[in-house]
C-alpha cells in the first residue's frame, strides 16, 4: 500500500484489519467526483467502482445499504435494491446523511470502513481487473483487486444490481 497516511483513518484500519491488497491513489479533492476524476488521472470509467448510500423511506429506525457498481452503470434502487432491503420506499441518501452514517465525503465514499450495514456489489465490479474507488474521503483512491471486497464483512455480489447508464 502507498502512502496510506492520505487515507481516512476508518478506512486505513479496515485494510489493515481485513488484510485488503491495494494501492493508494492521490486526489485533488476537487477532481474526487467520478468524472473528473477518470478524465484527468486517465482512468477508463469502467474502471471506476462508485460507492453509493441507500436508505430506507417509512421504515423506523431507518435502515441503509451500501452499494458498489461501476462508473458505466445506474443502481436498480427501484426493484433490485429495493427486494434486498425488503422495502418498496427507498432513496438516495444525501451528502449530510452519508457523511452521518458513513463517516465519509461524497466523492470519497467507499466500502472499506462502513461498518453495520450490508455491502451489495454489482457482479460486474466482480468482472474487472481492478477498480478505483473513494478512500473514505475526496484526497485519495483505492486501486485494487474487486475480489479483495469479498474480504470485508457483510459483502454480498448480487447479479443486475446495476443496468447499464443510458
Amino acid at each position: 500500500m502507498s502512502d496510506p497516511s492520505i487515507l481516512d483513518p476508518a478506512v486505513r484500519a479496515a485494510i489493515t484489519r481485513h488484510g485488503l491488497a491495494c494501492e493508494v491513489l492521490a486526489c485533488d479533492p476537487g477532481l474526487a467526483d467520478t468524472a473528473a476524476f477518470c478524465a484527468h488521472y486517465g482512468v477508463a470509467i469502467e474502471d471506476a467502482a462508485n460507492t453509493i448510500l441507500v436508505a430506507s423511506k417509512r421504515l423506523e429506525p431507518v435502515r441503509y445499504a451500501v452499494c458498489v457498481l461501476l462508473g458505466t452503470t445506474r443502481l436498480d434502487v427501484n426493484h433490485a435494491v429495493a427486494d434486498l432491503m425488503g422495502t418498496k420506499k427507498l432513496s438516495f441518501a444525501d451528502a449530510e446523511v452519508t457523511q452521518a452514517v458513513t463517516g465519509m465525503m461524497i466523492g470519497g465514499v467507499t466500502a472499506v470502513g462502513v461498518v453495520g450495514h450490508p455491502v451489495y456489489v454489482d457482479a460486474a465490479v466482480m468482472e474487472r481487473t481492478r477498480v478505483v474507488m473513494g478512500g473514505g474521503n475526496r484526497s485519495s483512491k483505492l486501486l485494487l483487486d474487486p475480489h479483495e471486497l469479498l474480504k470485508l464483512p457483510g459483502v454480498t455480489v448480487i447479479d443486475a444490481l446495476a443496468r447499464p447508464a443510458a
